[in-house]
Parts: structure tokens; C-alpha cells; sequence
């Protein structure tokens, strides 16, 4: 009976711009959720500074 060689899978390089296209669309999602986090940081704290200041105007 002969005997099989194991099936090897064929590894294929992927081009350059192929490589960064896809890094990059896999953290489009966490990029996109950074910059909600950073909007939402920013606009809290622009919020809390006016009140602030308008504390401070008006007692």
C-alpha cells in the first residue's frame, strides 16, 4: 500500500499595499470607537467647564 505525503498548505506572501489595506481596515472599528470616546471625554468635559464658569459668574 503507499503511503501519502500530509497535504501541505501553500502559504501565499500577500502583497504590500494588500497588507497595509487590511490592517487597516481591521481597526477601522477601533479607531472609530476611539474617536466616539474621545468626543464624548471632550464634550463632558467642555460641559462641566462652562458650568463651572457660569457658577462663577452668577453666584
Amino acid at each position: 500500500m503507499p503511503q501519502h505525503k500530509p497535504h501541505r498548505a501553500r502559504t501565499i506572501t500577500p502583497r504590500r499595499g494588500s497588507t497595509t489595506a487590511r490592517f487597516l481596515r481591521d481597526r477601522r472599528h477601533d479607531a472609530a470607537t476611539h474617536l466616539l470616546r474621545g468626543t464624548c471625554y471632550g464634550l463632558g468635559t467642555g460641559l462641566v467647564s462652562l458650568a463651572v464658569w457660569w457658577i462663577q459668574q452668577h453666584p
